[in-house]
């Protein structure tokens, strides 16, 4: 791995990219985790990518993963084996200098989201909750996870990652100038193509990691670290899962290798897209729930009881709350389809109010009581009647974003989902690991 950035946990990698003529609209595809509970969407990928390259070729769709036997799942992963050894072989992916790639993303929910494709020192992240690490995760990790991605990795000569990682710089001084500057000369472009699914508009421009824009780069985000109280300066947006999959994985290699090649071994850096959390085109939306088998009669009385030292009270619905209101007090809506209350907790010990309400439903899940995550409103209103409750939080702030994971440790599962389905990362760049 060439050009290591030790300080700030970065490395320029070396991003493979199809070979010129290949028909970018087919190749790119979205991420694995998406659409799981629509076949017919992977369905028509299929049919969309018939025989052309494409990364389709490439990854395990997890749609796949509960629906398949262990014998044909096998197959697939030997398929796709096959399929990356024939790209690399045939020519069909080929190697770029070390630098970064920084992008602009369009979609039919949101005009521009500007980003950059770099590596990150997985030595220096940690997704253990508290750590003090230069990158960490915002969610809680559910290690049972880890093992059977670990496999299909290891088995992979190549990375493609879905994983978006944020920084968080107000004042813009990371990828927008960097953008801005590589994006004049039309010779930078590397990628220009629609994404096929409603997927949007990406264009991608390159520059060596000894250019003024990779050093103006690597300066920002020094005076990003410089800023921040505790060493804090990548937190995992998403595939915080694919994340510590990679981080095991190169443990694993790790521990085969001697001292002197484990620095600038590639399997040691992880290829991520950077995103500024500030960025107007990232848009965060609340996780809400409906939990099944609690009526309001049900739910008050377990409240009053659970949260009997933080000042719970009902009320009727009024203006729903943000976080961090001027008492500190923390409002959740609640909804049973055709009556909306207030769940107000005055002295809550959780900094969030979805930390107070997971811990809640936590304590009351039973055989007869179990809880669903929803994205939207309206499919949450849809869902709640009369045993069915449903629970409509506020959304997550971005200027306390890294503030909380800094002192909480980590958001409660499922708080937020960073952008639409549509939205999320299309498999399109690739290293070697």
């Amino acid at each position: 791995m060439n050009s290591i950035y030790k300080d700030i946990a970065v490395a320029a990698p070396k991003i493979l990219l199809p070979k010129k003529g290949t028909d970018l609209s087919k190749w790119a595809v979205i991420a694995c985790d998406q659409f799981t509970s629509e076949p017919k969407y992977w369905e028509d990928v299929e049919n969309t990518v018939g025989k052309a390259p494409s990364t389709l070729r490439m990854f395990l769709p997890e749609v796949y993963l509960e629906k398949e036997t262990p014998e044909r799942i096998n197959e697939r992963l030997s398929n796709i084996t096959s399929s990356i050894n024939s790209y690399i072989d045939e020519g069909t992916l080929t190697e770029l200098d070390p630098g970064f790639i920084l992008l602009n993303r369009k979609t039919k929910v949101n005009e521009s989201r500007k980003g950059l494709m770099l590596a990150l020192d997985l030595e220096q992240y940690d997704f253990t909750p508290g750590n003090k690490s230069r990158i960490r995760a915002t969610e809680g990790t559910v290690l049972s996870r880890i093992p059977p991605r670990v496999r299909i990795r290891e088995r992979a000569p190549i990375e493609m990652p879905h994983i978006m990682v944020l920084i968080n710089d107000p004042k813009r001084t990371v990828i927008e100038p960097a953008f801005d500057a590589v994006s004049k000369d039309a010779a930078n472009l590397v990628y220009d193509t629609d994404l096929m699914m409603d997927g949007g508009h990406i264009k991608g421009y390159f520059t060596p990691a000894d250019s003024s824009v990779a050093e103006g780069i690597i300066s920002a985000l020094r005076g990003l670290l410089a800023a921040s109280e505790d060493g804090f300066l990548f937190a995992v947006g998403d595939g915080n899962h694919s994340l510590a999959t990679a981080k095991k994985h190169w443990e694993n290699v790790r521990e085969t290798l001697p001292e002197s090649e484990r620095e600038s071994h590639p399997a040691r850096y992880c290829l991520v897209e950077i995103v500024n959390i500030h960025d107007n085109g990232l848009q965060f939306e609340p996780i809400h729930r409906v939990t099944f088998g609690l009526t309001k009669e049900k739910l008050v009385e377990a409240a009053n009881t659970y949260f009997a030292s933080q000042d719970i009270k009902f009320t009727e619905a009024g203006a729903f709350a943000k976080e961090g209101t001027a008492d500190g007090s923390q409002t959740i809506l609640v909804t049973t389809g055709k009556e909306d209350f207030t769940m107000v907790i005055g002295k809550p010990a959780h900094t969030l109010a979805v930390g107070s309400l997971q811990g809640f439903l936590d304590s009351i899940e039973s055989d007869s009581i179990h809880t669903d995550y929803i994205h939207g409103e309206d499919s949450v209103r849809s869902l709640a009647e009369e045993d069915k409750l449903g629970f409509l939080l506020p959304d997550v702030s971005k200027n306390s974003f890294f503030e909380t994971i800094s002192k909480e440790g980590v958001f409660p599962r499922k708080t937020f989902s960073m952008g639409e389905a549509i939205e999320k990362r299309y498999y399109l760049e690739a290293k070697k690991i």
